[in-house]
């Protein structure tokens, strides 16, 4: 007689489909970040600067998304870059990129639960905050407590009203710019406010401080690479979707900003909740705060989703390389991590208590260690493809072998490395912001000591390729 045990799959199961991979990436970029954050890029560095930052954290993503498909294509596990780091610079940096990428994730999955509650208060405004979080607590563990494909399929959703959106605002307000809707008995701007106070008006310092925030708001692409150990025929499903998330990406920033610039003044835009919710209500939509406050709704929701599962296959992938209790690598009868999943839930709810009871100090802390993990995540992408191609060449693997391959090898890696330590000296340079980086900086040393104390003796787990069929992973 079997036990329960037995029962339950010993691996994740491969149930993700392209369209999934797509979305999943396309939605973790589109978020917040844009429907608030992006009033914010364009008061500190006016209308020119906000598309250059934009431009500038759009070539970081690719550079980043491209050396993360080559590893990802040949080694499509679940916790990605967190293995590809252990394997190709080293298990102290897998370690450290593994728990920082989980904690930055599950404090943020925290923060979602709030915000979703406090957008729910304009439609329910006698009914506690608290009472929502419980609510979308439960959902969103329901969602990833079943299976990968119920997960997949909701975020699919999710993403869907968030693409639509961007894409119906930058038709809609482009046809304002140019006056083929009116606009509050507004003449069409057309490039006037482009160039009212010229295209720079805070100076190169404003673009370099925007760039910070802009940059934050694409991290979320990675997810990719985590969710390529369930994801069907990840041979093609992730160069398809590196090839269609990048341009995609830029077009929806970049014109959404540029069309944001073009209405709103670039003073204004700098102090607006969402700009976003102006410029439907200018245009006359309406109920257009209803809609943005739903939008920016299923926004939050799906940050929350993907954090959710973006932290059990991090913790789960930690599990399998001997840096986390074994516990955590165990799965239920659905193949879903089910401990690993339950300990960042209950993470995630605990660091809503700091934000109230210790937020000058434990909540500030936590809150710069994640503005750091997202850059050095991406750096030690670059830096793990780096390594990985000169292992490769030197073991006597072909180039033309790999299925994907990064391109202009080896400027790529060390370009996308470069562009994130300069985003850790613009860091430095503001002043409101230094403290974040020694935070930050400071964690990532402490994990490095508590790695060598605690597991130099261990031998580590992690896969391996053939340099003959390289895109045939072998445990």
């Amino acid at each position: 007689m079997q036990t329960v045990h037995e029962n339950h799959p010993k691996e994740l199961q491969r149930s993700m489909k392209s369209r999934h991979l797509f979305m999943l990436s396309l939605g973790g970029v589109i978020g917040t970040g844009l429907f608030l954050g992006s009033g914010y890029a364009i008061g500190e560095a006016g209308p020119a600067g906000a598309i250059v930052a934009y431009l500038f954290g759009g070539l970081l993503m690719y550079l980043a998304m491209i050396c993360l498909g080559e590893l990802s294509v040949v080694m499509p596990v679940s916790g990605s870059f967190q293995v590809h780091a252990t394997k190709f610079i080293g298990p102290a940096t897998g370690f450290v990129i593994g728990w920082i990428y989980w904690l930055s994730w599950a404090l943020y999955v925290g923060l979602e639960f709030v915000a979703a509650g406090l957008l729910m208060a304009r439609w329910f405004p006698n009914i506690p905050v608290w009472v929502w979080c419980v609510i979308f607590t439960v959902l969103l563990f329901t969602i990833n407590a079943l299976t990968t494909r119920s997960f997949a399929e909701t975020e699919y959703w999710f993403s869907g009203i968030k693409v639509l959106a961007v894409i119906l605002f930058i038709i809609i307000g482009a046809a304002a710019m140019f006056g083929l809707i009116h606009m509050d008995a507004q003449p069409a701007p057309f490039f006037s406010n482009f160039m009212g106070d010229g295209l720079f008006p805070t100076g190169f310092t404003g673009v370099f401080i925007s760039m910070m925030t802009v940059v934050y708001a694409f991290q979320g692409s990675e997810i990719m690479g985590v969710a390529a150990g369930e994801t069907e025929n990840p041979q093609q499903s992730i160069p398809r979707a590196i090839r269609n998330i990048v341009i995609r990406v830029l077009l929806f920033y970049v014109l959404a900003i540029f069309v944001l610039s073009a209405i709103v003044p670039w003073q204004e835009a700098g102090v607006l909740e969402s700009p976003f919710v102006t410029v439907f209500e200018m245009v006359g939509i309406p109920y257009a705060a209803d809609i943005m406050n739903f939008v920016i709704l299923t926004a939050v929701l799906s940050v929350g989703n993907t954090g959710l599962f973006a932290c059990t296959r991090i913790l789960f992938s930690l599990s399998q390389n001997g840096m986390a209790h074994p516990s955590f690598g165990k799965l239920n009868r659905r193949g879903v991590p089910i401990n690993a999943l339950l300990v960042t839930l209950v993470f995630a709810l605990l660091s809503l208590l700091t934000s109230v009871v210790a937020e000058e100090t434990l909540f500030v802390v936590l809150l710069s260690i994640s503005g750091v993990g997202g850059v050095l995540t991406w750096m030690a992408i670059a830096f793990a493809q780096y390594r990985f191609r000169k292992q490769y060449i030197r073991e006597g693997g072909k180039v033309e072998n790999l299925k994907f391959r990064v391109p202009f090898f080896p400027f790529t890696p060390i370009l996308c490395i470069l562009m994130c330590l300069g985003i850790f000296m613009f860091t430095a340079y503001d002043s409101t912001q230094r403290t974040s980086l020694y935070w930050g900086l400071g964690f990532v040393a402490a994990c490095y000591i508590f790695y060598y104390f605690r597991y130099t003796r261990r031998k580590i787990d992690v896969p391996t390729f053939t340099n003959e069929q390289p895109n045939d992973f072998v445990q």
